[in-house]
């Protein structure tokens, strides 16, 4: 660890002292511009495919008709009264 104080003696019997403040990070990564654009790039790039898919499977329901649809009313068929 390489935190603490050094004490550094002249020749002329001066001494001079050093307080060092180290922090170390063991698992860290370094993060550029270029990796950060390229992390945003694909979630654009994903969130909009994401956007066509959901639209492209719930656009397929409109030619269908529902299961009340074409059936004549509960009340002219005497229910419901």
């Amino acid at each position: 660890d390489p935190r603490g104080t050094y004490t550094c003696e002249t020749e002329s019997r001066k001494k001079r002292s050093l307080q060092v403040h180290y922090r170390m990070c063991q698992n860290c990564i370094e993060v550029d511009a270029p990796t950060i654009s390229g992390i945003v790039i694909t979630d654009v790039v994903a969130t909009v495919f994401l956007a066509i898919a959901v639209y492209c499977i719930t656009g397929q329901d409109k030619g269908h008709m529902s299961r009340g649809e074409g059936r004549p009313p509960l009340t002219a068929l005497g229910w419901g009264q």
